[in-house]
């Protein structure tokens, strides 16, 4: 779905980093990463990663009782990606479904973390960034997923949803293992995304 972006003249930064990036003083998103500011504003990311692109994956209506009567809301799940690497998932409710989906997709922004890629099957051992340099493991409530580099050629050996997030952040071929809950959307989006974060904060 096409993004909702902010007019960059009319943006007027609050943070550091903000001010940095407006001023041309931080020009790429790795900078930003790198920094030791952390991002408050989604301007940033969308100011930095222009070619960002996001998908709804999950709309639920969420019921509660109060005094005044029933209340529902809408929990929506969106992820953010440029297919290249850069993948963000965020979470949002409200009582409108445009405005969830608005709130979920800032938050993604501001969720977005860099996903290093690489060959490590043994299988094909290249020099090409089609797979992960590792396996890894995430989770998330009550879902466990493990994903493990594969051979150029695979695809993705994936859930619907697993799927998404990893062609989101440019994975091409990778195999996966599910434990849990598997049905819960969110859930298992977050563990596929806590699983590919930890391809650059693991140290090998």
């Amino acid at each position: 779905m096409a993004g909702i972006r902010h007019d960059e003249d009319e943006w007027e930064p609050v943070t550091k980093l903000g001010k940095l990036v407006k001023s041309g003083e931080i020009t790429t998103i790795e900078e930003a990463l790198k920094s030791r500011y952390p991002i408050k504003e989604y301007q940033i990311v969308e100011t930095l990663l222009p070619d960002l692109s996001e998908e709804v994956l999950d709309i639920n209506m969420v019921q509660r009782m109060t005094d005044s009567g029933r209340r529902i809301k809408f929990r929506v799940c969106v992820i953010v990606g440029n297919k290249d690497g850069y993948l963000g998932l965020g979470l949002g409710k409200d009582a409108l479904v445009r405005n969830g989906i608005l709130k979920a997709t800032r938050a993604a922004e501001l969720n977005i973390h860099y996903i290093e890629r690489g060959c490590g099957s043994w299988e094909c051992n290249c020099d090409e960034k089609h797979s992960l340099p590792f396996a890894v493991r995430g989770k998330s409530g009550g879902v466990e997923i493990t994903l493990k580099p594969a051979p150029r050629g695979l695809g993705l050996a994936a859930g619907d949803t697993p799927k998404k997030v990893l062609e989101f952040a440019g994975i091409k071929d990778v195999w996966t293992k599910t434990k849990g809950s598997t049905r819960t959307t969110f859930n298992l989006a977050m563990a596929t995304f806590n699983a590919l974060v930890k391809t650059s904060s693991i140290k090998r």
